[in-house]
């Protein structure tokens, strides 16, 4: 298990999560973000989330822009040391397999967050992935490392269901209003009706705060958005989340690092570890889970 860093402290819960994040099972968990609507902080998430558990794993952690859009992104969430993007993996196609290449194409955050991100042209040569492009981007980077994100575009299509669908864990992110969060409500109830069950069954919403108060209607709809999914965890605001740089979890303010390590204990508590983790007497926990 990796040292936890002192800006997260002690405790059961974050102990637990350090512990099962050293214990995940091989075959590259996949956590897809996704929304009901746009511009609510799925990029912010993504890298925020993938940064914490970049901590927490022993192995690298991916993230890949998987928005298929020319704009916005992962690209101001990590600093580039490269100009290679999710296009340079489409090209690159088998070869990534191969754990040189993949490092070669990926910018690195400040906690060691590996980040796939967009592509940002629109040429004759270069432009963002179609999907079946970036699902095979994503069966080869599965091949390479132990835990990868996914900052999809807002569940307003097939594809994105789709790849709801087959994740390990799909995180859905909500604004921290009345209709932000009904719209997510509605999202799991359509996908409950077009047979995708599973996907709520397991689903972390996570209800993102941009102002320093929230509404006291948010928290009646938020009680129902808790019962309709897996698990619900509001992330409060924090300025540190707002500024379009490179992130570090290790910086935010305690409640928000307290609401990101919570996010991560749900999203890795959905994922396989290896049996003989929690079989010992080191474990922080041996009940014989998984």
């Amino acid at each position: 298990m990796r040292e936890i860093p002192r800006e997260f402290g002690a405790g059961n819960r974050v102990e637990r999560l350090w512990w099962r994040a050293a214990s995940l099972r091989s075959g590259c968990p996949l956590v897809c973000v996704s929304s009901a609507d746009g511009g609510v902080g799925r990029s912010v998430l993504t890298v925020g989330l993938g940064g914490l558990l970049a901590l927490a794993v022993p192995d690298p952690v991916v993230a890949v822009d998987a928005t298929l859009r020319a704009w916005g992104g992962l690209e101001h969430r990590v600093a580039r040391r490269s100009s290679s993007t999710v296009w340079d993996a489409v090209a690159a196609d088998a070869g990534l397999t191969e754990i040189g290449a993949a490092e070669r194409l990926t910018q690195v955050g400040p906690t060691g967050l590996r980040v796939l991100v967009g592509e940002s042209k629109l040429t004759a040569q270069r432009r963002p992935p179609t999907w079946p492009e970036m699902f095979g981007v994503i069966g080869h980077l599965r091949s390479v490392y132990r835990l990868a994100l996914l900052d999809l575009p807002s569940a307003d299509s097939t594809s994105t269901w789709r790849a709801l669908g087959w994740s390990t864990v799909p995180v859905l992110v909500s604004r921290a209003t009345v209709d932000g969060v009904q719209h997510t409500l509605r999202l799991l109830a359509h996908m409950r009706a077009a047979g995708l069950a599973h996907v709520p069954a397991r689903a972390v919403v996570v209800v993102m705060v941009t102002s320093p108060s929230v509404a006291r209607e948010v928290r009646a709809v938020e009680q129902l958005a808790r019962q309709a999914a897996a698990e619900l965890v509001r992330v409060p605001y924090d300025p540190g989340l707002a500024r379009a740089d490179p992130l570090d979890p290790r910086a935010l303010s305690k409640a928000t690092r307290s609401a990101l390590t919570e996010v991560a204990a749900a999203v890795i508590d959905r994922c396989p570890v290896e049996p003989a983790a929690f079989s010992g007497t080191g474990s922080p926990d041996s009940n014989g889970e998984e």
